[in-house]
């Protein structure tokens, strides 16, 4: 019994030693009906430079997606990573970088709660993933932040 424990405490101790991420106030975009598509949201903090190089979902295929001005037309295009620098807020929000839900299985309404999976990486190629539950309101609602949970692998 006191072998199952110091092996739990230490896993516990080994899982903390990899959260180099914090991830404040997720939130995805609710939908209406016949919308196959929609956006989700929040503020990463990172103690060491990182990349967000993977992002999914069970309820639609998950992109990392940025906004930008492009010979004077606002462009909206998958990308492969997302640098995170170390120390600083970096914002994943409407009309700037973000993250995209394609091929929605079904609408999500405000108040749904929609789990995610982030996978980062840092430049030793070490990942880390945190699940996370956002949960759904309109664009202009300024929900309470949604709980994270954290597994490194």
């Amino acid at each position: 019994m006191k072998e199952i424990f110091l092996t739990a405490l230490f896993s516990t101790f080994s899982l903390a030693s990899y959260a180099q991420v914090t991830v404040t106030d997720p939130w995805v975009r609710a939908t209406v009906p016949a919308q196959k598509a929609t956006g989700a949201f929040m503020q990463l903090n990172s103690e060491t430079d990182t990349r967000l190089v993977a992002v999914s979902s069970p309820v639609a295929r998950a992109e990392i997606h940025e906004m930008a001005m492009k010979d004077n037309v606002m462009r909206m295009r998958q990308i492969a990573a997302l640098d995170v620098p170390a120390g600083k807020t970096f914002a994943l929000k409407p009309g700037s970088y973000h993250l995209m839900f394609f091929d929605l299985k079904n609408p999500i309404r405000e108040g749904d709660v929609v789990p995610l999976t982030l996978v980062f990486e840092d430049k030793d190629k070490k990942r880390e993933t945190l699940e996370l539950k956002m949960p759904a309101r309109a664009l202009n609602n300024k929900a309470a932040p949604a709980a994270k949970e954290l597994s490194g692998h």
